[in-house]
């Protein structure tokens, strides 16, 4: 015969053909020592080979049961039975277990064997025999017929048979569930295949010690239990959580017996475990999908709707943080739209977060449309540690699964820390179906926040014209009020003179103010809701028809028309100019226009802080700049009350020189910021309006400064950027700022002014290139400018 296999299971000639004399030894020794009878026969049946075991069981010699069919050793039926056993091992073309045989012994005495038998295949793959182990249960099954006469018999039996571990490991090693057994000290003295299988440690880890699977939150409960089995000897159908070697943490039903000796003493417990993870968390997911399928039609609000999907997935998966990561196609970035991480400062600070939509794990999904398990966050390319940096988080692993409908992804759910085990595939499965299931009612909701935001902004439009007109109408009934009287005073004295082209102009200059009346009764009208137009006609003509008027009256006579002063005095205010752009070192310019300026405000109470540090040099008009830079400086001071502060800088951000100044005034609310530069618009309100003395607090001004810098940004590629926060205290018709920080009752210090609200301006330029210039213009070098640092109070 050729090499046999050494396993039970058969080994692949390749590897059989490469055994060493050594490996033949050892398991020679192996085949004779072991208690269980191995034996080998061709495909006829006949035993080719035996050991010393099978040879004691059936009471031959070797040399009398070699070249022997097994039915020699038989009865008619039982060996018709182990005929149909090796057909069926042959049809099959595997191995069987716990197959029964009935032979007798030399003695005459008939032997029950449990056996398990394969085939034996040679180099070729082709089958040559049978071969197999045999176990004489002859008692094992007398005693389980007593069982069946005497259930305490029985019952007092199978615990003895417990102790004798070699005895029934051969029956245990196929059972599909785990299996242990504890001595009286907890320690292990067996564990099954399937619990090595299901938990991952071995026998021989084990043994002689405590198995370490048992989460600290649930000893008392694992304690109580024992009291229950040592009490009454049994358990049954007994839930709790036990822990695998790798960290899963699996849902287990345990049943367990008190094992005694022959002398009814207890010497031991054996335990059966079921694996119950997969149902329980089947049904729990079958639950939480029905809940959330049931509530979602009850959430309009999409904050609520994406907190209650957060919570729910932390309660699922059993997770430390949840967050809902929506995508702004505009700006081509990811935002924490909502963040659930178990503490609200945590919260608000990942909600500010933004992110490139190429970057992080979202941007893994966002680009390949797949799920990402990150099991070690340290070890991941694609995990920004930046987030957690600037949050002051510490994320571990992640399960990060895309929210899209059908091809368009609209943003992805995170889940962060899995608090027992590791994310798995079931993790994934489930919030991808949760993912599925939420993507249309967060994109529904998410339209309607715009709908809404949308709303409101039309509606803070309209409360702007209705306080630009209300300014407006302000601003003209002064003026044409004395105007008016002053016509009337120089009508009579012409009407003396007699001067026929000074009663001309004078004629002209009522008509232009009749004009202007008419316009104030259309401001009326529109007041009144009677026939609403667009007032953006005033917007170019008020204030220069009145001082046009002005110096009309203080000339009597001209040779230029009034539409034509008019319309160059809105080109001097508005309109191109032949102002050059120059190269200007911004530093520079603005530490000279700081003190230039200083003796406008010197009346004001206020602390004006300045850092001017060395900055690229900027590509503008001289002109525009100092309005620019005046412009700011004047609003900064007129929303700042008294022995407050002001900031002003100059410095090189990351796109080019900036210019900022910052005040510690009273802010401008949420609905007027995005108005701001929009067209004629002032931030106070009209009732609060004041033509006061320039720099005075709350001075006003005619409205049309921010207006001219937005102008000035279209044509010289600078941005205007805007960050403010509303006096806190402030609330139109209950409490206006009294301009003086020692006179306001909520401010017990300057400090508390300086926490309550105001407004930041940055003016981000363009650093100035070569290419700035015209091609035949000047090329003027850097100049190498040291910081400036002014600090002054008014």
């Amino acid at each position: 015969m050729k090499e046999r296999d050494v396993s039970n299971k058969g080994v692949t000639p390749s590897k059989n053909a490469k055994l060493t004399k050594v490996d033949r030894d050892r398991y020679r020794v192996f085949i004779e020592d072991v208690a269980d009878g191995f034996f080998e026969t061709n495909l006829n049946g006949d035993f080719k080979f035996i050991n010393d075991s099978l040879c004691h069981i059936f009471g031959y010699s070797r040399a009398e049961i070699k070249d022997q069919h097994y039915s020699k050793f038989m009865d008619n039926e039982n060996a018709r039975i182990a005929y149909e056993n090796f057909n069926k091992i042959f049809r099959a073309g595997g191995g069987a277990a716990e197959l029964t045989w009935n032979i007798i012994g030399k003695n005459g005495k008939v032997h029950i064997l449990e056996v398990s038998a394969n085939l034996i295949t040679d180099l070729e793959d082709q089958i040559t025999g049978f071969r197999g182990v045999a176990r004489d249960v002859t008692e094992k099954t007398e005693a389980l017929q007593n069982i069946i006469a005497s259930r305490e018999l029985a019952q007092k039996r199978f615990e003895e048979l417990q102790l004798v571990e070699s005895r029934f490991q051969g029956f245990l090693k196929f059972l599909p569930d785990p299996v242990y057994v504890f001595n009286l000290d907890s320690t292990v003295s067996y564990v099954n295949p399937a619990f090595e299988k299901v938990f991952g440690w071995t026998l021989e880890e084990l043994k002689g010690k405590p198995i370490p699977f048992t989460p600290e939150d649930l000893e008392e409960q694992t304690r109580e239990g024992l009291k229950r089995l040592n009490r009454d000897k049994t358990i049954r159908d007994f839930e709790s959580k036990r822990i695998t070697k790798d960290g899963r943490l699996l849902d287990i039903v345990m049943n367990g017996n008190i094992l005694f000796d022959e002398k009814n003493n207890p010497v031991g417990r054996i335990h059966t475990l079921q694996d119950v993870t997969h149902e329980k968390r089947l049904t729990q997911s079958n639950q939480a999908i029905f809940r959330i399928s049931e509530k979602l039609h009850q959430y309009k609000g999409l904050k609520e709707l994406l907190d209650f999907i957060k919570t729910e997935t932390k309660k699922l998966v059993a997770i430390e943080g949840s967050s809902i990561i929506l995508l702004d196609e505009a700006k081509k970035e990811f935002f924490f739209f909502s963040a659930n991480y178990g503490d609200i400062e945590t919260d608000r600070k990942f909600e500010k977060l933004r992110f490139p939509i190429d970057q992080g794990t979202a941007g893994y999904v966002y680009k390949t449309g797949q799920p990402i398990i990150v099991p070690d966050t340290s070890k991941s390319p694609y995990f920004i540690s930046e987030v957690d940096e600037k949050v002051g988080y510490h994320t571990k692993n992640m399960l990060v699964v895309p929210i899209q409908i059908r091809d368009h992804m609209i943003g992805v759910l995170t889940s962060v820390n899995k608090k027992e085990g590791v994310f798995d595939q079931t993790d994934m499965d489930l919030l991808s179906t949760i993912a599925g299931m939420v993507a249309l009612p967060i994109e529904n909701a998410r339209i309607d926040e715009e709908l809404k935001k949308s709303y409101e902004d039309l509606k803070s439009l309209n409360r702007a014209k209705d306080r630009v007109i209300h300014h407006l109408s302000h601003e003209l009934k002064t003026p044409t009020s004395i105007l008016s009287a002053s016509l009337k005073l120089l009508a009579k004295k012409i009407s003396l003179l007699g001067d026929q082209d000074a009663d001309r102009i004078l004629k002209r200059s009522e008509r232009s103010l009749q004009r202007l009346l008419d316009m104030q009764y259309e401001i009326e009208d529109i007041l009144q809701q009677k026939d609403p137009r667009s007032y953006y006609m005033l917007l170019t003509l008020l204030e220069t028809c009145k001082d046009e008027l002005e110096v009309l009256i203080a000339n009597e006579v001209g040779e230029e028309s009034v539409v034509v002063r008019i319309r160059k005095h809105i080109d001097d205010l508005f309109g191109p100019r032949d102002s050059p752009p120059e190269i200007i070192q911004l530093e520079e310019f603005a530490a000279e226009m700081c003190n230039t300026l200083r003796s406008e405000f010197a009346h004001r109470q206020c602390q004006i802080n300045t850092q001017f540090e060395k900055s690229a040099p900027v590509w503008i008009p001289s002109e525009y700049l100092s309005k620019i830079i005046a412009g700011l400086i004047r609003n900064a001071v007129e929303n700042t009350p008294d022995n407050g502060t002001v900031e002003i800088s100059v410095k090189n951000g990351k796109e080019g020189p900036e210019f900022t100044v910052k005040d510690y005034g009273v802010g401008i609310t949420s609905e007027n910021q995005h108005l701001i530069f929009e067209n004629y618009f002032t931030a106070p309100e009209t009732t609060a309006y004041s033509s006061g003395v320039p720099y005075d607090f709350n001075a006003g001004g005619k409205g049309f400064d921010l207006l001219r810098m937005r102008i000035f940004s279209e044509r010289y590629n600078f941005k205007i950027k805007m960050q403010s926060k509303r006096c806190e205290y402030i609330k139109p018709g209950i409490y206006d700022c009294p301009g003086n920080i020692d006179a306001c009752k909520y401010c017990h210090s300057s400090l508390d002014c300086l926490k309550s609200g105001g407004t930041t301006m940055v003016v981000q330029f363009p650093e100035a290139t070569w290419n700035s210039t015209k091609p035949d213009g000047p090329k003027t070098q850097d100049v190498l400018v040291k910081e400036i640092n002014i600090d002054y109070q008014i």
